[in-house]
């Protein structure tokens, strides 16, 4: 009996093999295939053998596992097939699947690891298929490891052998990389298609009116003429060539001129006005600004009246929250309004209505999207008591754990004499005191032992204040957590330069609105001159004045393109489906007295 199943078996091997191998190449060795099998049958049929073919049916086992979506067999049956016995070909489709499989589990960097392998410098001479699986993984792990531009390297590079919905993909998530690429990184390189890309996302980000915008797209359309996105113009792109703007020609900016506001009021009215100036001198035909004077109104439907009247398409204001919660709370509003801060509403806003502010959530939810794309995952936080701090800390927690991240705990500051105990509670070094006396009480003579604070915090996150900030990073490293990565909000930096006080700041990353990193803009340096303090923490008040201008003739473009974005002088501006803007922001690091700007880094 036995003697008759040896070649049934043997004939059932060699079946399976002719089904799901390829036929082989020279030294390449064969490349699995869709097999004609379960992942039980060919699991069976390779049995405890290390034979070359007994491998290849293990590696067409675990890519049917994988593709079935049973991703911890898929990975346990890889496991079994030894990389150094295989051909270059199988060794090639291993490598690819680890790095789908690490893909699977949000490691991109392992996935970049697998994708090292010598054999992959063989790739060019395998199957299309196989070019396109191995190529298409690496693209996705450099975009979720924060490499953008390779990304779209890759995708780029990889065009040319796609078809069909497989090509029509690629083509969109290539202008989707390029698109959110920051605009230093959009500089031609030596592959005309990439460069044809950036130049592209260089035009789309053109600053100004639709028309401007259009007429930047058009410019490139006939310059790249055979470019892969002028025969295919991206959805976005085909979608904003289908909005008409009526010309702006009246603008109504309201904000109070009295009382506790007026200060930030006149920040924000001279950013905006000198944005208004710098588009007359650059010879565009910007529209009238009418000022008014929210202390003085009787109500906001009387201000509406009284702009309709006047012929406004647009109101930018009010600042004062209550109003805007007001404005919130109408089905309808009479003129399209760009709120200048956010309401307190939950309910759904009219559809007029549209909010801009120097939110601190936008700033955690920044913290939280660069930590993350840093390789960080475990987190601790530092922040203010009260409802400022409550909310900064709900918002960096929520874009965190969405993320995948883990927050481990949080303190709220309050007293400079209660900070030591928070930071040593923060990191358990009572629990490593307490284990020292006890062994000193075991052991019944003194013990040497310094603290030593937990070892599962990646990072803290920290919200704070110039003072705060300056006592919380001595403390840190007086508590044994001195090596531990900050992460900060805007809110520690004053905008000033004073060494002495930024060296008890060393080594705290924290995001910055673009107007106070780059002191060579043309239009902060203009308006410092004539407003030094402009230059300090109220220069991002004339920021986001700046961008409220600029984002008047925007705001259909944002709403009709939810991916779009305006570079502004506050941050990068997008609008999310409750129609406020949100910010990302650049970053930068403490260093040696010195502030440092940071590489972009997106996820």
């Amino acid at each position: 009996m036995i003697a008759c199943l040896r070649p049934l078996y043997a004939l059932s091997l060699a079946g399976l093999l002719a089904a799901c191998a390829s036929s082989p190449t020279s030294n390449l060795g064969e490349l699995p295939r869709t097999p004609q099998a379960s992942i039980e049958q060919l699991l069976q049929q390779a049995g405890d053998s290390q034979s070359a073919p007994a491998n290849l049916l293990r590696l067409s086992a675990a890519d049917l596992a994988y593709q079935q979506k049973q991703l911890g067999r898929a990975a346990a049956i890889l496991e079994q097939v030894q990389l150094d016995t295989l051909k270059p070909a199988q060794q090639v489709f291993a490598s690819t699947l680890a790095a789908e499989l690490a893909l699977a589990r949000d490691n991109p960097k392992g996935a970049l690891r697998a994708l090292e392998h010598p054999s992959l410098a063989r790739l060019g001479e395998l199957p299309i298929e196989q070019q396109t699986r191995t190529q298409l993984a690496r693209a996705t792990a450099l975009q979720a490891d924060g490499q953008t531009l390779g990304a779209a390297r890759e995708r780029v590079f990889i065009a040319p052998l796609l078809a069909g919905e497989a090509a029509a993909r690629n083509h969109e998530t290539i202008w989707e990389l390029v698109a959110s690429l920051a605009a230093e990184q959009l500089q031609a390189n030596g592959d005309a298609d990439l460069s044809g890309w950036l130049s592209l996302a260089q035009a789309a980000k053109t600053t100004g009116p639709l028309e401007a915008q259009q007429s930047a797209i058009e410019q490139w359309l006939a310059q790249h003429p055979q470019h892969p996105a002028a025969l295919n113009l991206p959805a976005p792109l085909r979608e904003l060539q289908e909005l008409t703007s009526q010309p702006l020609t009246e603008i109504a900016l309201l904000l109070p001129q009295d009382g506790q506001l007026a200060s930030v009021a006149r920040a924000l009215r001279d950013g905006f006005l000198a944005a208004h100036y710098q588009a007359e001198q650059a010879g565009q035909n910007p529209p009238n600004i009418r000022l008014y004077d929210s202390t003085r109104l009787s109500s906001m439907d009387e201000f509406y009246r009284q702009a309709q009247a006047a012929g406004v398409q647009l109101v930018v204001g009010p600042l004062e929250k209550h109003l805007v919660t007001q404005l919130s709370s109408q089905e309808q509003l009479p003129i399209t309004t760009l709120a200048l801060n956010y309401s307190e509403s939950s309910q759904e806003a009219p559809p007029q209505l549209y909010q801009f502010g120097l939110a601190a959530e936008d700033e955690a939810r920044e913290a939280a999207r660069r930590a993350w794309a840093d390789g960080m995952r475990r987190a601790v936080a530092l922040v203010p008591e009260g409802d400022w701090g409550d909310r900064v800390l709900a918002a960096f927690r929520e874009s965190w754990q969405a993320a995948g991240g883990t927050l481990i705990a949080a303190e709220h500051v309050d007293e400079p004499v209660e900070l030591a105990r928070q930071i040593a509670d923060l990191f358990q070094l009572r629990q490593s005191e307490a284990r020292a006396r006890r062994l000193q009480n075991t052991l019944g003579v003194a013990v040497a032992a310094q603290p030593s604070r937990r070892q599962d915090v990646d990072f803290i996150f920290l919200a704070a204040t110039p003072q705060q900030a300056q006592q919380i990073k001595p403390t840190l490293a007086f508590q044994y957590a001195g090596d531990v990565p900050v992460y900060a909000t805007s809110h520690l930096y004053t905008g000033n330069h004073s060494q002495a006080q930024y060296l008890d700041l060393n080594g705290i990353r924290f995001c910055e609105t673009p107007w106070l990193l780059n002191p060579e803009e043309p239009l902060r340096q203009q308006v410092s001159s004539q407003w030094p303090q402009a230059g300090g923490s109220l220069g991002r008040l004339y920021a986001m004045g700046v961008d409220a201008y600029r984002l008047t003739p925007r705001l259909d473009q944002l709403k009709a393109l939810p991916d779009s974005r305006v570079d502004g002088l506050s941050g990068s501006l997008s609008l999310n489906p409750a129609q406020r803007i949100e910010r990302q922001l650049p970053w930068a690091e403490f260093r040696d007295g010195q502030v440092q700007a940071l590489p972009a880094s997106s996820n």
